[in-house]
């Protein structure tokens, strides 16, 4: 493997084309449940100290133009995205996490944004709001433009039982070599990560884990008895993370569930469809050897889950399984293995549309239907780990028990 870094400008220009061209799956809320939210992904350009740059007074380019400017294609330009650390973070069924990692020493990181208000006109303004009322970034100045939206996201809670909202992410690109200054509030601290640190192998993306503890996902909030007994037999959930390296923060920053999720499906666009599956209108058709999916797939960095067979995570927007928990006790992952044939099917769909280019199932949301499956396997594996736990305390308990009157 090449120890050359990535060029990520080319990169980010295909993917931001094509989530402009590309209609997102979007998901109506039923009438149950309407509640949605919307986030901002906000990424910008830092120009080369030694660049030449237009003076302010001239009018944002449009998205093709923009990615011509010299200022932006210099070899020293670096793309990033913003990511927010807040002190009082939101877990993801809208309650305080409950993890090992919610400590001094660590800190999780999301995008800017929010809930959606009633007399908010959709989900773009939704985020604009959210964002100025946050950080104080105005998304509808003349220094920023809306790209589109990536495919809306359920929020769920009890394993994917009990819907909460529905979750639109908007992709939002500086086109100005610099914009006012922002304001967050006080609990909110702003970092900005260089794309390169998540798709380059040198140096490689960091992996670790987001400990939750599995009695907050399972058990009652105001019954302790049963979250302590769901806590001894269960364990605890790992989910996996990205280590973001940052010189600003004295915590370390970890990206996981659902900002991962949407992290990596922006990486997605960057994709290459394979050679069988580039139309003719595709300029970048003659560019692709065999077998080749991406200019990422060999140093995109990313959580090989060898245990599950069938599941291969070489293409760069693997997202659905990255965001797969695991659990503290094998035998809990041995029996969600046992019953996850039919998500391990969702996923290697998706993996297959992504190499495709995804232009002919987009009314197939994959995301929804991975997570569904995946949590109807660990109900099913809890159910078998539950009783055979039973069954091995009174075995137990019966032995001892014989034991004593015996003797």
């Amino acid at each position: 493997m090449s120890d050359k870094p990535v060029s990520v400008i080319p990169l980010l220009s295909r993917a931001l084309h094509r989530i402009r061209s590309t209609p997102p799956r979007v998901i109506a809320s039923p009438p149950t449940q309407p509640r949605r939210a919307a986030v901002a992904i906000i990424i910008r350009v830092v120009p080369s100290p030694n660049a030449n740059l237009p003076s302010t007074s001239t009018s944002p380019p449009a998205l093709s133009d923009f990615f011509e400017l010299d200022w932006v294609n210099d070899p020293d330009a670096r793309a990033e995205v913003l990511f927010l650390e807040r002190e009082n973070p939101v877990a993801e069924d809208g309650t305080l996490p409950k993890s090992s990692s919610s400590t001094r020493k660590e800190a999780h990181v999301a995008f800017p944004g929010g809930r959606t208000e009633a007399d908010d006109e959709g989900g773009a303004y939704t985020a604009l709001r959210q964002t100025w009322e946050e950080i104080g970034i105005d998304l509808a100045e003349r220094d920023y433009v809306c790209i589109g939206q990536l495919d809306d996201r359920e929020i769920t809670t009890s394993l994917g039982k009990r819907l909460l909202m529905i979750l639109s992410p908007f992709v939002f690109l500086q086109v100005s070599p610099s914009s006012p200054a922002p304001d967050p509030v006080p609990s909110t601290t702003l970092h900005w990560v260089p794309l390169s640190a998540l798709v380059s192998a040198n140096p490689a993306p960091r992996w670790s884990n987001v400990t939750v503890d599995a009695a907050s996902r399972l058990a009652p909030k105001n019954s302790t008895a049963l979250r302590w007994i769901v806590r001894l037999l269960i364990g605890s959930m790992e989910f996996p993370a990205i280590v973001l390296d940052n010189k600003t923060s004295p915590h370390v920053l970890k990206l996981w569930g659902l900002s991962l999720g949407m992290t990596l499906d922006l990486m997605s666009y960057m994709i290459l469809p394979t050679p069988s599956s580039t139309s003719e209108s595709d300029p970048e058709k003659n560019t692709l050897s065999s077998g080749r999916s991406s200019p990422l797939s060999q140093v995109m960095h990313l959580p090989y889950q060898s245990e599950v067979p069938g599941i291969r995570m070489d293409v760069v927007a693997p997202s659905l399984a990255s965001v797969f928990p695991r659990f503290s006790y094998p035998d809990v992952n041995f029996w969600i293995w046992v019953f996850g044939k039919r998500y391990r099917d969702v996923i290697r769909g998706w993996e297959a549309s992504v190499r495709s280019g995804g232009a002919n199932d987009r009314r197939i949301n994959w995301s929804g239907s991975a997570l569904s499956t995946f949590y109807a396997s660990i109900r099913k594996a809890l159910v078998v780990v539950l009783v055979a736990r039973a069954l091995g305390l009174l075995f137990g308990f019966a032995f001892a028990g014989w034991w004593v009157f015996a003797a």
